[in-house]
């Protein structure tokens, strides 16, 4: 395994119908726009209720994905 560093960061993402979609929403949409996508961590979830009734799931993640530092 050759040295590597990794950068992290915190993501949020919703859905109407669980948690597990939530997550991977968040994961989906960061892997647009980020490589190398390497591991979600789940740190919180929440939900938000109306009239008694959840109306969405959030999950709160952290990710990670390999550094990459610019050449000169």
């Amino acid at each position: 395994m050759t040295d590597s560093t990794y950068k992290i960061i915190e993501l949020v993402g919703t859905s109407n119908t669980s948690w597990e979609e939530a997550a991977r929403t968040a994961v989906e949409e960061a892997g647009k726009s980020l490589k190398d996508l390497r591991i979600a961590e789940i740190i919180q979830l929440d939900m938000t209720i109306d009239n008694g009734k959840v109306t969405a799931y959030r999950a709160r993640i952290n990710v990670s994905f390999k550094y990459v530092k610019e050449e000169d």
